[in-house]
């Protein structure tokens, strides 16, 4: 806390120059401080001295502070002499600026007042920004970011951040999905190299036919990396989720699984691979329902009326010229040769695709497991043995022996895997051809092998589609959204 410096008058300063102050004023001085100068320490005094500031009263009588006191009157004159002019000139310019504003050559001072209030009010909304401990961003039902995207409502938060519904001001007022990027270093640079990802589809699929999601805008905003997307529905797996897990009608999946074919073959064909593909970051275009009785189930059933579906989330993708990570994809969507830290391209996105459709039909994972040898034991009853070529390649020996998964039957896992894996043709509900062309193209994508495992230029061909309607076959249609979630 420093004291103002008080500028002191001539007649002042003769006064204190020809009398000092007596000891008991100085002795009252020091007890109103409420701290005494000690005897044996000059630094001590020095150091209070900076922190409370210097006595408002000279305290020797020689020729420095003759000079001093001299400085500061002439100081003081001149200051004196400033401040005059400055409010003789001010009062001249406000008188000025008055007769020009009723001249009409200025704004009116309501308009200025709200020009400056509007000012304040965007300085103090910068001003409040604030995040919580996990470097997320606080923010309301109301709040502005830029003056532009008004927020209305969350759509959902993540390691990565939170996506916020909000209203873009600057673009006729349409709605929009703000994904806002905690201030952490790490997010932030896989934020960035997501923007480089969503540029090159942008710039490759100008039309925007190939089910990818449209990115808008990006910007920074005090340390959060900010995306704005066009707005979509809820994700197939959220959709699915409120439907008590009902299987989706194999006429939707067949769609579904269309346009998911074309739009991840479009990454592929651009070197990149998406590496994270789950139900979670599917999205419908619109999420808009029926709701029918399932007698079945003895419970309520939801139909999506349109099973138009976008694909999200490219924070994870690779091109293939770019630094491949050991481990990727969600664990219940991982493929044998990630497990096995074989090496991964492009056909690891088409065992995730498999398991995804699976889960499709079912309501249910495929590999519902968090650990290793655990996974690799269920893909053994779901599929088959693994390929010795693979075992005998990879470094994670640990798990085998002699060629074989070491595992044991009699344990609780044992008997978790025995009870809930079964060969993959059991989890069919239907003979009809429909059903069989599900699970055949379902085997060729759930390969081991990387390299025997089907591409998605051959899978488009695969009779499984051939029943598809003409406007399903209609990829990148966009439809409005629903607004009312």
């Amino acid at each position: 806390m420093h004291r103002r410096k008080r500028y002191w008058s001539p007649e002042e300063q003769q006064r204190w120059k020809v009398r000092k102050p007596s000891p008991s004023l100085e002795r009252d001085r020091r007890h109103r401080l409420n701290w005494k100068t000690p005897r044996r320490s000059r630094s001590r005094s020095r150091d209070r001295e900076a922190y409370w500031g210097r006595s408002r009263r000279p305290r020797s009588r020689d020729v420095r502070l003759s000079v001093s006191t001299s400085s500061q009157s002439e100081n003081y004159s001149m200051r004196s002499s400033a401040l005059e002019k400055a409010r003789t000139r001010n009062h001249h310019h406000q008188v000025s600026r008055k007769r020009r504003s009723r001249s009409g050559s200025y704004t009116s001072s309501k308009s200025q007042r709200s020009a400056k209030d509007s000012q304040r009010s965007a300085k103090d909304s910068q001003q409040n920004v604030e995040d919580d401990k996990q470097g997320h961003l606080v923010c309301w039902t109301g709040d502005r970011i830029l003056d532009r995207y008004e927020i209305v409502g969350s759509l959902g938060e993540g390691t990565f951040g939170k996506v916020m519904e909000c209203v873009d001001h600057g673009r006729g007022r349409i709605r929009v999905a703000l994904k806002i990027i905690r201030n952490v270093q790490k997010y932030r640079e896989a934020a960035q190299l997501e923007i480089n990802v969503l540029k090159k589809i942008r710039e490759r699929d100008q039309e925007n036919k190939y089910m990818c999601v449209l990115m808008q805008d990006w910007f920074e905003f005090h340390g959060h990396v900010c995306i704005a997307f066009e707005l979509l529905g809820k994700s197939t797996f959220d959709f699915q989720k409120e439907n008590n897990f009902l299987p989706y009608p194999l006429r939707q999946i067949r769609h579904m699984a269309y346009q998911l074919c074309h739009a991840i073959k479009f990454l592929h064909d651009n070197k990149l691979t998406h590496t994270d593909l789950k139900p979670e970051n599917i999205l419908f275009v619109n999420s808009e329902f029926i709701t029918t009785y399932n007698e079945g189930q003895k419970c309520e059933e939801k139909f999506v009326k349109n099973s138009s579906i976008r694909l999200v989330d490219f924070g994870s993708a690779t091109f293939d010229h770019e630094y491949h990570t050991t481990i990727v994809a969600t664990r219940h969507y991982r493929p044998p040769e990630v497990i096995l830290e074989l090496g991964w391209s492009q056909p690891c996105d088409v065992w995730s695709l498999g398991c995804i459709l699976f889960e499709y039909y079912t309501g249910f994972t495929l590999f519902q497991t968090h650990d290793n040898r655990e996974h690799l034991v269920m893909m053994e009853r779901n599929l088959g043995p693994l390929p010795r070529r693979m075992v005998y390649k990879t470094k994670k020996q640990k798990y085998f022996h002699n060629g074989s998964l070491i595992w044991d039957d009699t344990t609780s896992e044992g008997r978790y895997v025995s009870k809930n894996c079964h060969p993959l043709l059991s989890y069919k509900t239907g003979n009809s051809p429909e059903h069989r062309d599900l699970f055949d193209l379902l085997r060729k994508m759930l390969e081991f092998s990387p390299t025997l495992r089907i591409t998605l230029t051959d899978a488009l061909k695969h009779p499984f589609f051939n029943n598809l309607s003409p406007e399903e076959k209609n990829i990148g249609s966009r439809t409005s959204r629903d607004l009312s979630r």
